[in-house]
């Protein structure tokens, strides 16, 4: 599949990069003895490396996990943090990218991501999950915000997601006392979609989910994504609505896609989609 990109991604140091069905991406957090916990330079080595696959052709859908088995992603790299504290770097160093936390948490984007949470996610690991479109977790999975046992507070945009997605009581509740939800927990409060069958099956069932998207038109998910997006950014739904279909309808009508599409349809045939220019 690597062969087929038309580009070549960016360096990226702390993420290994694996592709594995057409189309779909798999970004792997690759800091285990640290429990994925991410240091500042890599929230812009995400950054720079999920806009890349935004604007190659070849990819449709990303995958986010985390390497080993006890940590999707722990947060910021804190022990980092501290020596900052006695030697301060740059002052860019210590902020995250417009994107947010591991170039996602704040991230708006073209095409859609996929979370696949393997063991813990806490502080930075749930504010990653909160702004990602699909989540499927293990069994084993764990969620919270312990930012205020430390000092800090969820910075990176996790705690408006949190009270949309959950509500203020709970909301409050989670982040004011660090309580972590189990996946069982945060599958009944609508915080993920599914929980996978064991640990050992939760990437297959995470590509099985992405399979599913990059199946559809690669126009079609970009404006599907940025529509659903509107509506939940903004209070309007006539506005979002408005917003949407003055940014993409003439591209969308006028695109191969849709002429694919609609003859594929009456022909009852498989589409063969053609690459975004939307």
């Amino acid at each position: 599949m690597a062969s087929a990109l038309d580009s070549q991604p960016p360096e990226h140091p702390t993420f290994l990069l694996s592709y594995a069905s057409p189309g779909i991406m798999v970004m792997t957090i690759n800091r285990p003895a640290q429990m994925n916990s991410i240091p500042s330079a890599s929230h812009w080595e995400a950054q720079t490396l999920l806009n890349w696959y935004d604007n190659e052709p070849s990819l449709q859908v990303c995958i986010i996990t985390g390497s080993g088995s006890k940590a999707f992603c722990s947060g910021q790299d804190l022990i980092e943090q501290a020596a900052f504290m006695i030697n301060p770097p740059p002052v860019q160093m210590r902020r995250h990218p417009p994107t947010g936390f591991c170039g996602i948490s704040r991230r708006a984007g073209r095409k859609p991501i996929i979370a696949a949470v393997n063991g813990f996610a806490l502080g930075g690991g749930t504010e990653i999950i909160l702004n990602c479109d699909i989540i499927v977790a293990s069994p084993s999975a764990s969620f919270g915000l312990p930012e205020v046992s430390v000092g800090l507070y969820a910075a990176a945009g996790g705690l408006p997601r949190l009270v949309h997605t959950l509500g203020m009581p709970l909301a409050s509740e989670i982040a004011l006392t660090g309580r972590r939800l189990t996946a069982s927990e945060a599958l009944s409060f609508h915080l993920i979609n599914k929980i996978s069958e064991s640990p050992s099956s939760l990437l297959e069932e995470a590509i099985e989910l992405a399979k599913k998207v990059a199946a559809q038109s690669p126009d079609s998910i970009i404006v599907t994504r940025a529509g659903l997006r509107e509506a939940w950014e903004t209070a309007s739904v006539e506005g979002a609505t408005r917003r949407v279909s003055e940014r993409y309808d003439r591209g969308i009508f006028e695109g191969e896609n849709v002429g694919i599409g609609l003859e594929s349809f009456r022909g009852k045939r498989k589409p063969v989609w053609r690459p975004s220019k939307l």
